[in-house]
């Protein structure tokens, strides 16, 4: 039966929860637009010496390298390591729960 009289209550665990949901960024908008992006190094790892293109492991990038560039021979060594020249990627401020663990 309905509840007559009696008001529909919140707990303050919801009521919490609904405060910080709407105050906390999550990268949208202007804001969130470099973590979107993966920060200046990107969200790919490597990068192609001859045509620039990121591949985010090894695997990738020698599959890559023999499908694009069949006369040349791979070498990982040669690829650069874009995270290590940039200092890494973003945080993920965009992704619920990653700065917070």
């Amino acid at each position: 039966m309905g509840r007559k009289g009696k008001t529909q209550n919140h707990t303050a665990k919801e009521l919490a929860g609904k405060q910080f949901a709407a105050t906390v960024n999550r990268g949208g908008g202007t804001a969130g637009i470099q973590d979107r992006k993966g920060g200046a190094a990107g969200h790919a790892k490597y990068q192609c010496p001859v045509c620039k293109q990121a591949a985010p492991d090894p695997k990738s990038a020698q599959a890559h390298f023999e499908s694009k560039h069949p006369k040349d021979t791979f070498d990982i060594e040669k690829w650069s390591n874009l995270h290590a020249v940039h200092g890494g990627t973003t945080q993920g401020v965009a992704v619920k729960g990653s700065a917070k663990k």
